[in-house]
């Protein structure tokens, strides 16, 4: 899976694979895609996947299901294990077009884990199955956007603040260090991301904070981990960008508006 464009998954009795994969801190499978859907669950720790240059932070309480086709990176920014089910496309009722949220509860959790077993009955398998199908319910959250610049100079910022997203520094001084002027950087940034400087920097912001918040770290530090003098800041800023707060975005919770 990690060496190739397209990584084929052995067919099996009925309609669902699942595989467990370790991922060490900072570890990412190169893009690619399968032949069948994915559903991306961690059963341990937290996974990123990226889609372009869309993201979802994917907790215990939520997978993330990948069509077929859709080229994609997974990762971990501290240990995981990757659990992924991969489905048929031709034996698969779930038709999303779209990488889609969906929420994982003991039930389907405790699935996943019998599903895993090799020494299942194939009739028990096959039982199993149709309630997998019958528990997939997509979530309302989206990811959070953050393009990549194609401009030399718009692209060393960005990495600047890829790196660190606590970065305070303005965008004139950002400027200043890629030997362009603040107007210049301006336009460039939203020639090359469709997105002001400052939004692009939320949602860097934004991002690097979800996982932190997903492995339980407290507000207040994630908030200050990534660039905000005071918890209130930080979340009015992700209700702003996102539409609701961390808590109910990482656990899907119904009722957020966009």
């Amino acid at each position: 899976m990690t060496d190739a464009v397209v990584g084929a998954v052995p067919a099996g009795v009925g309609a669902i694979v699942v595989g467990n994969f370790p991922l060490a801190s900072g570890q990412w499978f190169v893009p690619h895609s399968h032949p069948q859907h994915q559903l991306a669950w961690a059963q341990r720790g937290v996974l990123g996947v990226a889609v372009d240059d869309a993201y979802w932070v994917v907790p215990r309480t939520r997978a993330l299901w990948l069509p077929t086709g859709v080229v994609h990176r997974t990762g971990a920014t501290r240990d995981a294990v990757l659990c992924s089910l991969y489905f048929e496309p031709d034996r698969c009722d779930v038709d999303w077009t779209e990488p889609t949220p969906v929420g994982v509860d003991g039930l389907l959790a405790h699935l996943i884990s019998y599903l895993s077993r090799d020494n299942l009955p194939d009739d028990a398998r096959l039982r199993a199955e149709a309630v997998v199908l019958d528990l997939l319910h997509p979530l309302p959250a989206t990811p959070i956007d953050v393009p990549v610049p194609a401009d030399d100079r718009v692209r060393a910022v960005a990495d600047a603040l890829l790196a660190h997203p606590e970065d305070p520094r303005s965008l004139e001084a950002h400027a200043r260090a890629v030997g362009v002027s603040r107007r210049t950087l301006t336009r460039l940034f939203v020639h090359d991301t469709g997105m002001t400087f400052d939004r692009w920097r939320t949602h860097v912001r934004l991002r690097a904070a979800l996982p932190l918040l997903a492995e339980g770290q407290p507000v207040s530090r994630v908030a200050h981990a990534v660039g905000y003098a005071t918890p209130s800041a930080f979340l009015a800023a992700f209700r702003r960008t996102v539409g609701t707060s961390p808590g109910r975005y990482l656990r899907g919770d119904a009722g957020m508006s966009h």
